[in-house]
């Protein structure tokens, strides 16, 4: 099957298209060309609307509220960590078996989930653009982060709200992104793995499709009883049909459109294949760790699920930029674009150089990145992981906002906070898998010379050290154990450096810190002054000097072609319209939608293609003809993952989960007539979760009935 992508991305075209693409500002909305194309004009009203019944799961991918009692709708992908999590501090397996609570007073509460609700966009260009202005490329990501650390801290007034300095057009504009955060989020709802990624790895990213892969969860609030809220989708029973018009509405996380041909090399000949080599190395170590037994695999089953995505994903855009045909187009572009600017003296004065200015950082940047990879990006380990955050926060939280390492800024401590102290489990067993292998990644990249590796190995081998590293430290422990006993006074003894608890670490700030003795922390900060090194090397010559290209490059897409174009996506709040539509491959037709008789028919009785018992139980009380999965032309990227699919009355029609095969070109660009969306259709929810799960409590809320009565449960 290959990969066709004829049509592309208006960044890079002249005129606007009148095909189903872009991923759409909400405060730059299209809303004319949507009613050219389909008659119905979205207007601001409708667009806040949609936009404030929108969420964003922090973590990555997206969600709606489709309640006025906080109920939120997203994918069981986007919710497998949560599944996972309570299903080992609960000693069940819910992925295998599903879960369902059947008052509020069973909706557990999932570790460390944020939600965030989009209620303000405001431009600040002016203001990051005059900060940087005539800054030097090495200093220029210094300059940067400082003017937008000051301006997320004017914002964020207190942890109820989020505030992220959102770069667009890769620095032809800043807005500030004014979240409400929401940190109390409960599972409600999750069917079983077998159907909610049923047809597994084969059929991810094909159509025609057959799975439920949704999930609901429930926000609180402060108050401790669900969200109260006004704005949200209601739910449309028949869902949407061929030929109807759509709307998604969610946050995807990053495409390329915007880049130049240099970089795209790149991408092709280096970045792509050295990340397909780690994942598919990856998948072996987590393939093989499985066989250990049912509970190694039920703990790392996530973890696979994310290194198989993301390694089919990257594997389709790979192949993208090595078709000769897609690629000639691109280059064809970028050689119009330039010409247009060197036609024109002012232009090509300002901007003239742009492309090789970029082409010379992007050949630095590859330079550097085994080096930056390793020692910055540093191990594969969750444990490690929680180490360098505690080594760096005890540096960073002294120092002022704006000079701090951005991910411990002050908009970003509350979500730091929570992951610290959250009480998902952590398995000792998978960590010293993990550290293991990329300790020995780590010698292979930089050789067993390179000074960090001898002060990371020493004399020993990286199965020694990742065994006594782990087995040695307490960082998997939320709480310190009850502490001995003075025999003379009975009062409870001080906790020892080595024994502090992680809550104990963070709560006591810098000087707890660096008196721990704990094993992980101490071997993070052996290395953390050469990471921290290598870091401010990238930034200088790397990351500054190319943001400032690329806001040259913006404001020469400007010049040329106007501002009616859509940006990069940035895992921002985005919607992208389009219809229910099949299309052709390999000379025959597609249908764009599928029916749940088709589950059946595909069902074989042996994984991935086994329907689970509740399925096979309830087939007699089905109605086998409700349209089960759809394939639309909406524009989407990894990040849509969770989002709601809405008709033009903001009525629920579908779940987006996936694309089709043609659609993993799209991080470059998009063809309407093979690119589709694909979603989950509000029938078959409707239909799975009244007569296959019992499940009337959610089903009446869906239509508009209050949630259940009952206490919620911490």
């Amino acid at each position: 099957m290959k990969l066709r992508i004829v049509a592309l991305s208006s960044l890079v075209l002249a005129a606007p298209v009148l095909a189903d693409e872009g991923m759409w500002t909400f405060n730059n909305f299209p809303s004319a060309e949507v009613k050219k194309k389909y008659g119905f004009e979205p207007t601001k009203e409708w667009l806040d609307q949609v936009r404030l019944a929108s969420v964003r799961i922090a973590g990555g991918c997206s969600a709606s509220l489709v309640s006025a009692d906080g109920l939120v709708m997203t994918n069981h992908h986007c919710a497998r960590t949560c599944i996972e999590n309570l299903s080992g501090l609960q000693k069940k397996d819910f992925n295998r078996d599903g879960f369902f609570a059947k008052t509020l007073g069973d909706e557990p509460k999932c570790p460390a989930m944020e939600m965030n609700q989009l209620v303000e966009i405001t431009d600040v260009t002016r203001r990051v653009q005059d900060a940087t202005k005539n800054v030097a490329g090495d200093k220029f990501a210094d300059a940067q982060k400082t003017e937008i650390a000051k301006i997320e801290k004017e914002c964020a007034t207190s942890d109820e709200f989020r505030c992220d300095v959102v770069t667009l057009y890769r620095g032809g504009k800043y807005d500030l992104y004014k979240y409400r955060r929401f940190q109390d989020v409960r599972l409600v709802m999750a069917p079983e793995d077998q159907i909610a990624f049923f047809g597994g790895d084969p059929d991810n990213f094909m159509f025609p499709r057959y799975d439920l892969d949704m999930t609901f969860v429930r926000i609180y609030g402060t108050d401790g009883k669900p969200l109260k809220n006004d704005t949200y989708f209601k739910w449309s029973a028949g869902g949407a049909k061929e030929g109807e018009l759509t709307f998604v509405s969610g946050n995807p996380g990053g495409t390329s459109r915007g880049l130049t041909v240099s970089q795209l090399e790149d991408d092709r000949d280096y970045r792509l294949p050295q990340r397909l080599f780690r994942l598919s190395e990856i998948r072996g170590l987590i393939t093989e760790y499985q066989n250990r037994g049912p509970e190694q695999k039920r703990h790392s089953n996530d973890t696979l699920f994310g290194v198989e995505n993301a390694f089919k994903a990257l594997k389709g855009r790979h192949g993208a930029l090595a078709d000769s045909g897609f690629y000639g187009k691109l280059r064809a572009n970028e050689d119009d674009f330039r010409k247009k600017v060197n036609a024109n003296p002012k232009l090509k004065k300002e901007f003239g150089a742009v492309w090789d200015e970029i082409a010379t950082v992007t050949k630095k940047a590859n330079a550097m990145r085994k080096e930056y990879g390793a020692l910055e990006g540093g191990p594969y380990s969750d444990l490690f992981g929680k180490a360098r955050t505690l080594v760096r926060y005890a540096e960073e939280s002294g120092k002022p906002n704006g000079e701090r390492l951005k991910e411990f800024t002050d908009s970003r401590l509350p979500q730091l906070k929570a992951q610290m102290l959250s009480n998902a489990p952590v398995y000792k067993e998978l960590e010293i898998a993990k550290l293991t292998w990329s300790l020995t990644k780590i010698r292979e990249d930089l050789s067993p010379d390179h000074p960090m590796v001898k002060k990371m190995l020493g004399q020993k081998s990286p199965a020694e050290v990742a065994k006594a590293l782990v087995d040695g430290t307490r960082l998997d422990q939320l709480a310190a154990a009850e502490p001995g006993k003075d025999p003379k006074t009975g009062k409870p003894l001080p906790a020892t450096p080595d024994t502090f608890s992680r809550t104990a670490l963070f709560n006591g700030g810098k000087a707890v810190i660096d008196a721990s003795k704990d094993p992980m922390i101490e071997f993070a900060r052996s290395f953390d002054a050469e990471a921290r090194a290598i870091r401010t090397k990238f930034e200088n010559e790397v990351e500054g000097p190319l943001k400032k290209q690329q806001e040259l490059l913006a404001k020469a897409r400007f010049a040329v072609y106007g501002q009616s174009i859509y940006p990069d996506a940035t895992f921002t709040l985005r919607l992208s319209y389009g219809s229910v539509k099949g299309y052709q491959e390999d000379g025959r037709d597609v249908k764009p939608i599928t029916t749940m008789a088709g589950a059946f028919e595909r069902h074989t009785g042996a994984d991935p293609f086994a329907l689970p018992k509740t399925w096979l139980s309830a087939k007699s009380k089905l109605a086998l003809d409700t349209p089960f999965n759809m394939a639309t032309t909406n524009d989407i990227i990894g990040g849509n993952s969770g989002s709601p699919m809405v008709n033009k009355d903001r009525e629920v029609v579908g779940l987006i989960f996936d694309g089709n095969i043609q659609s993993l070109g799209g991080d470059y660009g998009f063809d309407e007539t093979q690119n589709r969306a694909v979603a989950v259709h509000s029938a078959a929810i409707l239909e799975a979760l009244e007569k296959i799960y019992g499940a009337q409590r959610i089903v009446d809320e869906l239509k508009g009935k209050p949630a259940a009565t009952g206490a919620g449960q911490p």
